[in-house]
């Protein structure tokens, strides 16, 4: 077997396998002679069927496929040899009058190979990287909604706005017929809300779904609407009224304060909103990572030029899938594909060269740290270390769950670096102006 490479520029090749047929002749044999010992053709003992028999109507088949598993095993072998880096898989060439009945046979393979380019991460101006705090307003409004949450009920006999009433939805045409616990607040427009002002329990009242509520998905959890029906649905419903209740708030107090987050963490409404701030922070930080994730790669890709095998990845995309594609949609998915592959390959560079590959030594720590932090949810604050281990070693055993947790790890490794070779500045913004600054 001979293999050969005519590089046809810096992105393209083309590699020749030349096989013989002393390197496939003996493997092909002894296969035949293993099928001829066991087959049952009638007018024939088992063991004495003819080898030319067996060869008509086995030979070429068991032929093509040793060739072709012998093409692919040297194939691989060559590329990881050659320390080639290739993009896609190599597509075999075709050849007119190809023949099988015949000793020696040579196949040619098309190559994409990876641009050869140093990462640049000099970006034009600095990146920035939001710290995401917890408003004045949102602050506020969490402790508003710990205080409905806590708070109790009182039975009413008229309803007053901020009240909540119970009953059920009606419409028998469009088969609603759902009860639900609906606080006055969530109506919208002052018509709707003045049909309730007053009103008693028992007594029915007449609704359009139209306009009901801000949102019409509140259809889906009020009336029980399935989801495709809720958009733009005007319908006569009734609301017959079976409870009247007063929603009266918790104290802020220290029994209130201690059921919360235990004895003695909190002492004050300003200690309070500080711990609310604390843990909103701890949960907009994993949102500030993933902006910036977002803002590198933009500003990697940008800041980063080199070419790719265009017409090759092409050509490779139409026969990747399932169903064979046309030049027109190969080339529709390589534009939506193209600015993750440039990523891919910048991303791939840098781990690399700087040696960012997870080991299962940290696997195995990031998997244990996160562990603790979700039984820390449920109250479990100080597990054992082989409680840990145990669950850590369960987790482990899941390829899915090591992929997901390698992905997430390396996407923490090149965090890190990142912000230490990137030019970044630091931005503190509010939970609702770094929405509008993103989504603006």
């Amino acid at each position: 077997m001979n293999i050969t490479r005519e590089n046809i520029d810096e992105l393209n090749a083309i590699v020749k396998v030349a096989i013989a047929k002393e390197d496939y002749s003996q493997k092909v044999d002894k296969i035949l002679n293993d099928y001829k010992k066991n087959a049952n053709i009638p007018g024939f003992r088992k063991g004495h069927v003819p080898m030319g028999m067996v060869k008509k109507q086995y030979g070429q088949a068991v032929l093509v496929d040793e060739v072709n598993k012998l093409l692919q095993d040297a194939l691989n072998k060559y590329l990881t040899e050659e320390k080639l880096d290739v993009l896609g898989n190599p597509l075999p060439k075709e050849q007119e009058n190809f023949n099988w009945n015949q000793d020696d046979y040579t196949f040619e393979f098309e190559l994409g190979l990876s641009p050869k380019f140093e990462v640049n991460l000099d970006t034009k101006k600095p990146i920035t990287h939001y710290n995401i705090v917890a408003g004045e307003e949102m602050i506020n409004n969490q402790i508003a909604h710990i205080q409905k949450q806590y708070g109790k009920l009182i039975s009413k006999k008229v309803a007053e706005e901020g009240d909540v009433v119970v009953g059920t939805f009606k419409n028998e045409e469009e088969g609603i017929d759902s009860q639900a616990t609906l606080p006055l607040e969530k109506l919208k427009g002052k018509k709707n809300l003045s049909k309730f002002i007053g009103a008693k329990v028992g007594e029915v009242i007449e609704l359009n779904t139209k306009g009901l509520f801000e949102d019409d998905h509140q259809l889906m959890d009020f009336l029980k609407v399935e989801h495709d029906k809720t958009h733009g649905l005007a319908v006569d419903v009734t609301f017959e009224i079976t409870e009247i209740n007063k929603q009266e708030l918790a104290e802020l107090n220290q029994e209130l304060f201690d059921k919360l987050f235990g004895n003695d963490d909190v002492k004050s409404v300003e200690d309070l909103k500080g711990k609310i701030k604390e843990d909103a922070a701890k949960q907009f930080k994993q949102q500030g990572d993933q902006q910036l994730l977002n803002d590198v790669t933009e500003a990697l890709i940008e800041n980063n030029k080199f070419e790719l095998p265009k017409e090759f990845l092409q050509k490779w995309i139409r026969t990747v899938g399932e169903k064979p594609l046309t030049e027109e949609e190969a080339e529709e998915e390589f534009v939506k594909s193209e600015q993750g592959l440039r990523f891919q390959l910048i991303e791939g560079k840098l781990i690399q060269e700087n040696k960012l590959q997870v080991k299962f030594e940290d696997l195995k720590s990031f998997a244990t740290d996160r562990i603790k932090e979700q039984m820390a949810q449920f109250g479990q604050m100080n597990p054992s270390e082989k409680e840990l281990d145990d669950i850590a070693a369960r987790v482990l055993s899941n390829q899915d769950e090591i992929k997901r947790l390698s992905e997430q790890l390396m996407n923490e490794k090149l965090l890190g670096f990142y912000k230490e070779n990137i030019k970044l500045k630091e931005k503190e913004v509010t939970y609702e102006d770094f929405v509008k600054e993103i989504y603006k």
